[in-house]
């Protein structure tokens, strides 16, 4: 009678726990499953930085005034400094030195004087436009067969000057010799003509020269000189 009873007991609380877990309706494991989380994305919003403006004070009027003087004249200056080194290049780079082509040459007057002979090679601009010599001039002397002569041309010992020719203008260059031999000379060689090379030039011009140049063709030559005559 008593193992019946403790039977019946077992039994009750088994129907007790089947009914206890019919009635909530969910599995033991979906109610042990944590609720599931919503996350709400975070929103940055961007910065925006103001540039900062900086008003410069205002200047005094007398400051202002004198400032603004200073720079116009200042800047007068320049503006004329720069044009008179402007027109100085231009004026440099129209006036060139002077081709043998656009010169003329000739021997002047014969000044003779115990045993010594003075006369000017002179060389005229018949170019159109303005140029410049400087310096000695070349010679070699021609006789009257087209033989060239013996000739030495010693540069006399005178600072030269540039000389500006317009178009027409002339300049010289004064040249010496002597008629009488010396030394191992018995007598001189007679030219015809004479060869000039201007000054910084190749080419050449010729001209006649009738002359008795002795001291083995020696001629002395000064630097070109304005004017055409000694």
């Amino acid at each position: 009678m008593q193992v019946a009873n403790s039977t019946l007991t077992a039994a009750a609380a088994a129907l007790a726990l089947l009914a206890a877990g019919c009635g909530t309706g969910t599995t033991p494991s979906a109610a042990a499953a944590p609720p599931a989380r919503t996350t709400t994305p975070h929103t940055t919003t961007p910065h925006t930085t103001t540039p900062h403006t900086t008003t410069p004070p205002a200047a005094a009027p007398g400051r202002a005034t004198a400032a603004g003087t200073a720079s116009a004249r200042y800047g007068t200056a320049a503006r004329t400094t720069a044009t008179q080194t402007t027109t100085a290049h231009s004026a440099g780079a129209a006036s060139q030195r002077c081709r043998a082509t656009g010169l003329r040459a000739r021997v002047g007057r014969q000044d003779p004087g115990a045993g010594n002979r003075y006369a000017p090679l002179v060389l005229t601009n018949t170019s159109g436009k303005t140029c410049w010599v400087y310096g000695f001039v070349g010679l070699v002397l021609i006789d009257g067969r087209g033989d060239v002569l013996r000739t030495r041309t010693r540069r006399e010992s005178v600072t030269p000057h540039r000389v500006s020719l317009r178009p027409g203008a002339s300049a010289h260059a004064r040249l010496h010799w002597t008629v009488v031999p010396s030394g191992h000379e018995t007598r001189c060689p007679s030219s015809a003509r004479l060869m000039i090379i201007p000054p910084d030039e190749v080419a050449h011009l010729e001209v006649p020269f009738t002359a008795t140049v002795c001291d083995d063709g020696r001629i002395d030559a000064r630097p070109m000189a304005p004017g055409a005559s000694l």
